[in-house]
């Protein structure tokens, strides 16, 4: 997959990522502030930072964010939606070339973006923009396959969506993550989420995903036909629940 691929996947799903991705558990600050020393005053660097899901909850936090996203369209939406954050800073660049200073950050983040990395490449900037003391957070929401609902809509995925088992975290395992921070070792914590929607909002969710077919593909249609019919088979009270577990691997790079 070609990087300039990888930063403009995203470019049309703005809107719905916005409205329809899932956030985070605030056990994520609670754990870097606990276990890492996080405080109000560290510097934060959110590598992939998207629309600022991730980024918003350091801000909250009160903390500096640089947040590093190489595509425009999700770029200019976290700058609106984080407009009000005197600390929050963009930075139109990526994770292997973030142009922030040497030993700048005092905690890396990348949320819902490592599997799009080249981690060789990351991994070094990441460890020349680490204060030397510093911690690197890779976090993400894997979705369940827990329920018949959420068993049939991988299935849909599988059967209709481009390149999905390409992109899946699950492909994702401790030894890339092993390897990743080597020589140093890392933590593992791991976190309840969930959402609930109704149809719009299901279908929201996925049109948000970079591997579901768009308006025109050919699989457009019958993807949300198939959608439909699965929340109507499924939906309890007019809604559906996604079911994750958010996934925190942190530690230091030396």
């Amino acid at each position: 997959m070609a990087m300039t691929d990888v930063t403009r996947r995203f470019s049309s799903r703005v809107d719905n990522y916005v409205r329809h991705r899932p956030g985070y558990p605030d056990a994520i600050v609670e754990t870097l502030r606990d276990d890492c020393g996080l405080t109000a005053n560290s510097i934060v660097a959110d590598i992939g930072s998207g629309t600022g899901i991730l980024t918003e909850m350091f801000l909250r936090h009160g903390n500096p964010v640089y947040g590093v996203e190489p595509n425009r369209e999700m770029r200019e939406a976290a700058e609106r939606l984080l407009a009000g954050y005197d600390r929050f800073h963009s930075v139109a660049a990526a994770a292997e070339d973030t142009t922030l200073a040497d030993a700048s950050a005092d905690v890396i983040t990348a949320g819902q973006a490592f599997h799009w990395f080249d981690r060789k490449r990351a991994r070094a900037e990441f460890a020349r923009i680490l204060n030397p003391r510093g911690w690197v957070s890779l976090i993400w929401n894997e979705r369940l396959v827990t329920t018949p609902f959420l068993a049939a809509y991988e299935q849909l995925l599988k059967e209709y969506a481009t390149e999905y088992e390409q992109v899946d975290h699950r492909r994702i395992d401790e030894s890339v993550i092993g390897d990743f921070f080597h020589p140093a070792t890392f933590t593992l914590k791991q976190f309840e989420n969930r959402q609930v929607f109704d149809y719009d909002g299901l279908r929201g969710r996925l049109l948000s995903s970079s591997y579901a077919p768009e308006a025109g593909d050919p699989k457009h249609e019958p993807i949300l036909a198939e959608l439909r019919r699965l929340f109507d088979a499924h939906q309890s009270g007019g809604t559906v629940v996604f079911a994750y577990v958010t996934q925190m691997y942190y530690g230091r790079l030396a």
